[in-house]
């Protein structure tokens, strides 16, 4: 069994400042894993608004606020912390240019990416566009052009985003989110036996992919999900003071 490949599935959207900050930490603690080579990585959909149009209006601290029922000088400091933390993590934040709208579409094309085994790459260029280029990821031209920048066919992807193709997979993977209890994202699920909520600190998410390894070795129940078991609780380690770090369909909260 510890021949075999360990399955990583996160769940995250491509407008969640959060995802973005734990996608490089993740990163940063699988390439410090040993077993590294026998990990895959498959990012699973969440929409953090079902109901957004496919572009809306309007600054990002207003929107904040609207969804927090506060001030936008509190929003402000929420939006001041996010780029703080991505500037940490080599990432550049730019909410004064962010051009929120429905993430359904571009969701559909990580999948369709998946099966060209693009789904990183073009998971990568959503984020960066929308969070630093002020890229409208709920049009299809533009979808289609970032995915070609990602090295998918643009054709293809024009073609696919026609139809309804990848829709059942976007709403199974939502469906699967709320039996795992899945509220925020990024949300880490290893192995099906472990999950990890929110943009948790390198250590933590390395922790997490140690001990589902050493876990694989352990007779299980079959029967039992495991990641039903994890998905419902933060990871062990003594690391609560980024436990909030996440974004949910109410927004992107910030730990204090």
């Amino acid at each position: 069994m510890m021949g075999d490949m360990m399955d990583v599935e996160i769940w995250s959207d491509v407008v969640c400042p959060w995802c973005a900050v734990g996608k490089v930490r993740f990163e940063r603690a699988l390439a410090a894993f040993p077993h590294r080579e026998q990990v895959t990585v498959r990012w699973r959909s969440f929409e953090l608004d079902r109901h957004a149009p496919a572009s809306r209006d309007g600054d990002y601290a207003s929107m904040l606020a609207a969804k927090y029922r506060t001030s936008t000088d509190q929003a402000q400091a929420m939006i001041d912390r996010m780029v703080e933390q991505g500037a940490a993590e080599g990432l550049d934040f730019r909410f004064d240019i962010v051009r929120p709208g429905n993430t359904f579409d571009a969701h559909r094309v990580l999948h369709l990416a998946a099966d060209h085994g693009l789904q990183h790459e073009v998971k990568n260029r959503f984020l960066d566009a929308y969070h630093s280029q002020g890229e409208e990821v709920g049009d299809h031209e533009v979808l289609a052009r970032l995915a070609a920048e990602a090295g998918m066919d643009a054709e293809a992807v024009r073609s696919m985003l026609a139809t309804d193709e990848y829709a059942e997979a976007v709403r199974a993977d939502e469906e699967q989110a709320v039996e795992y209890g899945i509220s925020g994202v990024p949300f880490f699920v290893f192995d099906r036996r472990i999950g990890v909520s929110g943009a948790q600190p390198t250590e933590v998410l390395l922790q997490a992919l140690e001990q589902a390894w050493a876990a694989r070795g352990a007779d299980a129940d079959p029967a039992d999900d495991p990641a039903n078991r994890g998905a419902n609780h933060e990871h062990d380690a003594d690391h609560e003071h980024d436990a909030g770090d996440a974004c949910g369909v109410d927004g992107c909260a910030v730990a204090s």
